[in-house]
């Protein structure tokens, strides 16, 4: 097989089925993740990942960003998004593998800080459920960075996407690791927050695949009450919120909108008014 010509007739399969991001990493990129967390402890003999993301929509924020409607983004922009839109794609994508010849495990994107709920069946296997890190796994597939905030960032939406992972045996091309720099480390998100919950003063560095990134330190307890955007997770209770419509997570995109450097570019600017803000605290920075 022609792994190249492979990768772009999967490529153009995507376009087809309304997929606007895709990428994809070989299994050593993932030889240093731990068995618990690692997509290849799902399917031992896979030989690629690849990572299939949506856009979440700009004007599925408009509602929160106006402080007028807040139920919409929660559909179009993350229930419906994830369980429905995004679904059937990666679906559509595993039935193009398939139909090849190729067997492909679809994995929805749940909280990979998540324990094991079960017991192992055999020595030497993880317990179930293994839940890879879609972030980490975004990365190795050349999308983009993870960026101050501790939101995952590509240069075409910013923070602004949703991913399903599919796990095949076909080998294929991987991805380049991205290069450039979505985040400038402004701090925005950290000023911006009302209740203090990003310390830029303390970071962290990640090393994923040889690429550097810098995150802050996140008290994801504080994010929890935020009313200003962000959602409990969904998913687990424990889980770390989803701070997509936070307002930490707006004022990044107006800020990238600003700079200039997302490749989804709009007429007008997304902030037209002072953002609101509900809840203070001393520990703002």
């Amino acid at each position: 097989m022609n792994t190249q010509n492979f990768k772009q007739t999967i490529e153009q399969a995507a376009k087809k089925i309304g997929i606007d991001l895709i990428g994809f990493a070989s299994k050593k990129r993932f030889e240093n993740v731990d068995a618990q967390h690692n997509p290849f402890s799902i399917f031992p003999e896979g030989k690629t990942v690849i990572m299939v993301g949506k856009r979440i929509c700009r004007g599925t924020l408009r509602g929160i960003e106006e402080g007028t409607n807040f139920g919409d983004y929660n559909r179009f922009g993350k229930n419906w998004l994830e369980d429905e839109f995004l679904a059937v794609a990666c679906y559509d994508l595993v039935s193009f593998l398939e139909d090849n010849g190729w067997e492909a495990c679809p994995l929805f994107p749940n909280p990979s800080e998540l324990g094991p709920q079960g017991v192992s069946v055999a020595d030497g296997r993880p317990a179930p459920n293994v839940y890879p890190d879609f972030d980490y796994a975004a990365v190795a597939c050349g999308l983009g960075e993870i960026g101050l905030n501790g939101i995952f960032l590509s240069q075409k939406f910013g923070p602004r996407q949703r991913f399903h992972m599919i796990i095949t045996d076909a080998e294929i091309e991987e991805s380049p690791l991205f290069e450039g720099t979505v985040c400038d480390a402004c701090g925005k998100c950290a000023s911006s927050c009302p209740l203090g919950a990003i310390d830029v003063k303390n970071t962290k560095e990640i090393d994923i695949c040889g690429k550097k990134m810098t995150v802050a330190d996140i008290n994801y307890d504080i994010c929890r009450s935020c009313e200003n955007g962000a959602c409990p997770s969904r998913l687990a209770k424990n889980a770390n919120p989803d701070r997509i419509a936070a307002l930490c997570n707006r004022t990044c995109i107006c800020h990238l909108e600003e700079t200039d450097i997302l490749d989804n570019k709009f007429e007008n600017t997304f902030r037209q008014r002072e953002e609101w803000s509900v809840g203070e605290s001393k520990n703002r920075g």
